[in-house]
């Protein structure tokens, strides 16, 4: 009896869909008992997934925390940006939009995702290509933002759309980290105020 193989995209589709259920497997444990108490056989119970199928996703716990950080914080920013070039008309509605974006996501953050934001760093060091990718996507998706806002014409040429975007991309990632390490961080506060320099240095005044 021939067996035929599945084509690449739907075995890669469905890599991609038990990657995600053992991240939100382990996301749900982490959330209720903690890191340190949670083991890879909770998580591949909780999963329904093999150890053997867990290991041929994440080589170890501390590699299932750095994806999942990376998928749940870090790979937001083209889907969001996105949504927010479709549903918005002007470059500072598009600001405003993204920033009230992350504030009603750090309002359901919790312990667990400040844990997150620390620790996905390391699986960038761990994977240069992964780290550049990541890094390329915030990059691009802002790049395009500002770029069709100069194509709008109520973005100011003062400053090149790439500079502007390390600008926006920079910030964001240094606000996270320290909220992430300081629970008493005014995170939002600073959010309103990364709102105002946003705006200040990207758009154009108001006429």
């Amino acid at each position: 009896m021939e067996i035929t193989e599945a084509p690449p995209g739907r075995r890669e589709k469905r890599k991609q869909e038990i990657r995600t259920r053992i991240e939100d497997a382990a996301y749900r444990l982490f959330r209720t008992q903690g890191i340190e108490d949670t083991s890879i056989e909770q998580i591949c119970v909780e999963a329904d997934v093999a150890r053997r199928t867990f290991y041929g996703h994440f080589t170890n716990k501390h590699a299932l925390l750095g994806g999942l950080g990376i998928s749940r914080l870090y790979n937001q920013s083209e889907p969001m940006l996105r949504q927010l070039m479709s549903n918005q008309q002007t470059t500072r509605g598009r600001l405003e939009a993204m920033i009230d974006y992350i504030e009603a996501n750090f309002s359901g953050y919790e312990e667990i995702d400040r844990q997150l934001i620390l620790i996905a760093p390391s699986a960038f060091a761990e994977d240069r290509e992964q780290q550049r990718e990541i890094g390329n996507s915030s990059m691009a998706s802002f790049t395009q933002l500002i770029t069709a806002g100069l194509q709008l014409g109520d973005v100011s040429t003062k400053f090149s759309p790439e500079i502007l975007a390390s600008m926006v991309v920079g910030t964001l990632n240094m606000l996270s980290t320290n909220w992430a390490m300081d629970s008493d961080y005014p995170i939002f506060a600073k959010l309103e105020e990364a709102r105002t320099m946003f705006e200040y240095l990207i758009c154009k005044d108001k006429v």
